[in-house]
């Protein structure tokens, strides 16, 4: 149970991971992917994630260190620390550096300051992050401290320790609310972000704040490790809103394609006066628009005379014509006096072939609106790149004609089949055997390793202690699990993610499994994690693990999703886990990591972000987190649920 002076944490620590290493894939290898459609009902659900869905809740501050040298060449730093409780729990990120000591000073002392070791009434040496993804840290948690700011000073033994590094601090009831306010995020666009302050009331509930503001800023970082700083301001001409709303605004310039990673820093005073200072860490990738649409007409042609075959003719440049895109939009037929009729969505993962994207119309969706007009218009068109899910070209509306229709059309229609959602099905392979995949996630060990045996024909992917987008991890998913003619899958953390991603898109195994559960996940945040722009600023010093990765971002995550139909979520079987909560101890799955997330979570995974709206929640448990290592065993080597999972697998 967390003292009230804590805020409730967020958390979510990423993945875990497979076996057999498959060959590379290919970034264009797409010639199975399906010829996605849906109904009318699913436009809204299929629309584009706004920027709300970037919002992040900052409970604590991450503050830069960098040590300097006096004239003797001695190396050390001075800041402060706000003590709003009589609580204090912070985490030193040093890089291991063994050579670093820390002072604390009490408000209005005139001492030298007291050595945090002997002030904390627990230190421990703890790693921060996500499995591979982490660094090492000294974590400090002081008890019956003074309100106000502590002076702190950090100092080095030895002249030629490492300069920089990090002090995570938790904070009280006061919260820092980001969010993006657009996703133009393509070279040569500005990139807006929102600040505000917030409280977290008794019952973890976010309200207004009368705390007062008095500074609010945002430290850019660019792909080129070029830093920058922009302020935020609260004048109704910055993108926040009306002037003095309490919402301030601020932007910077995309100039180049990669990640950014920008931190928002508020500083102020709560209503009782005790000063507080909050962060937040936005990972942002940015890509080229080297995709724009072609003056010429839209065209459409009928094939096999099941289907509507509409090309859209693009510009590309050569790196752009040798990528795919995931590309969605809406299709209505124009009938006679001009009336409009919705016929369906269609899409998916497409490659560029004679300077067109080609998307694909069943003819029974024709039959189903009841449609005979040769007439039609895409609405709401919208061209991706696959691996961030960012928008590099669309059009509101583009109109086109078909010279006739599928015999399809014409047909009556007696409901929604598999293809018209996902295209013709191909043969299956002739390849022997059913098999479980059991599969790990971002940057992640062999979770599954010591769980071998204890699933009927299971086989283990592995592509250890990698970062892969979804649609990258999925391909490799499909690429190992075509040893055999079908497999379900038991997945961990990020691999959930891609596995869903993988049923999504393209043509594997999985669509000729049989069995109750095809899908079945743990610990997945499916809607993303707050370590994940954390870890890409602290990367950027220690270069941490694998790297960043944008679709385990709040916004990555939901742009991700607005492509995830209901039929495949319908699919998925997750479960979530907690840390076991003692009403009379301080309770935890990964000591670090609770200084930012948000209770309940499995020290990678918050329970709130680890929701697949659509897919069916096996439930939640407590005692288990997210890997080993943790407080509580690792999610993955649950008996009771494993052998759950694996008598309901698919294969």
């Amino acid at each position: 149970m967390k003292s009230t002076h804590l805020l409730l944490s967020s958390r979510l620590s990423l993945l875990a991971v497979a076996t057999a290493i498959p060959a590379m894939v290919s970034a264009a290898d797409v010639s199975n992917a399906k010829l996605l459609a849906g109904p009318p009902s699913e436009f809204a659900s299929m629309a584009a994630a706004t920027p709300a869905s970037t919002l992040q809740t900052a409970k604590s501050a991450l503050i830069p260190i960098t040590l300097q040298a006096d004239a003797r060449g001695n190396l050390s730093w001075q800041g402060n620390v706000a003590v709003e409780g009589e609580n204090l729990r912070m985490a030193l990120l040093n890089g291991g550096a063994g050579d670093w000591s820390m002072d604390l000073r009490a408000p209005f002392s005139f001492s030298n300051g007291s050595a945090t070791r002997s002030l904390a009434t627990r230190v421990e040496q703890t790693e921060y992050g996500i499995a591979g993804a982490s660094v090492p840290a000294e974590y400090y948690a002081f008890d019956g401290m003074q309100r106000g700011n502590w002076a702190v000073s950090i100092n080095a033994s030895s002249r030629s320790a490492a300069q920089q590094g990090f002090l995570l601090v938790e904070g009280g009831d006061t919260r820092l609310l980001t969010a993006q306010t657009d996703f133009n995020q393509t070279v040569g666009q500005r990139i807006g972000l929102t600040a505000k302050v917030a409280q977290v009331d008794q019952f973890g509930a976010i309200n207004d704040s009368i705390a007062r503001v008095s500074s609010v800023s945002m430290m850019v970082t660019a792909p080129d490790g070029r830093r920058y700083s922009e302020t935020f301001h609260d004048d109704g001409l910055h993108g926040d809103g009306r002037a003095r709303d309490g919402v301030y605004g601020g932007s910077f310039q995309a100039t180049q394609a990669g990640s950014y990673v920008a931190q928002i820093s508020m500083a102020g005073q709560t209503a009782d006066g005790i000063s507080f200072l909050r962060t937040a860490e936005h990972l942002i990738p940015v890509v080229n628009a080297d995709l724009s649409f072609s003056r010429a007409q839209v065209t459409a042609a009928v094939v096999d005379d099941s289907r509507l075959a509409i090309r859209v003719p693009v510009n590309a440049s050569r790196a752009a014509a040798d990528r795919h895109y995931r590309v969605y939009a809406e299709v209505w037929a124009s009938e006679a006096g001009g009336k409009a009729t919705p016929v369906a969505w269609v899409g998916g993962m497409k490659q560029i072939n004679n300077g067109q994207l080609e998307l694909s119309l069943d003819g029974g969706w024709l039959a189903l609106a009841n449609v005979r007009a040769n007439s039609f218009e895409l609405r709401g068109l919208r061209i991706e790149d696959p691996d961030h899910f960012i928008t590099v070209a669309k059009s509101e509306r583009m109109s086109f004609s078909a010279a006739r229709l599928p015999a399809s059309a014409d047909r009556a229609a007696f409901g929604i089949s598999e293809s018209m959602r996902m295209g013709p099905r191909p043969a299956q392979a002739s390849r022997a055997g059913s098999r479980l995949l059991l599969v790990h996630g971002y940057c992640s060990g062999n979770v599954w390793g010591s769980q071998t045996g204890r699933f009927t024909g299971e086989s283990v992917f592995q592509d250890l202690n990698q970062n892969r987008s979804h649609d990258e991890f999925a391909r490799r998913i499909r690429d190992y699990g075509a040893n055999w003619s079908s497999f379900g899958v038991v997945a961990h953390s990020q691999g959930g993610a891609a596995t869903t991603h993988l049923y999504t898109y393209y043509w594997s195994g999985l669509d000729y499994a049989s069995g109750n559960r095809l899908i079945q996940s743990v610990g997945t945040p499916y809607q993303g994690t707050n370590l994940a722009g954390n870890l890409a600023a602290i990367g950027q010093i220690f270069g941490a693990g694998c790297g960043s990765n944008s679709n385990l971002t709040y916004g990555g995550a939901a742009s991700w999703l607005s492509g995830i139909p209901s039929w495949a979520r319908s699919k998925v079987h997750y479960y979530t886990t907690s840390f076991n909560d003692r009403w009379w101890a301080y309770d935890y799955c990964h000591i670090a990591t609770d200084l930012l997330l948000s209770d309940p979570d499995d020290g990678t995974t918050e329970r709130a972000y680890g929701q697949l709206s659509g897919a069916n929640n096996r439930g939640h448990k407590t005692g288990w987190c997210h890997t080993s290592g943790m407080r509580d065993p690792a999610q993955t080597t649950d008996a009771s649920r494993n052998a759950d999972m694996n008598s309901n697998a698919a294969r």
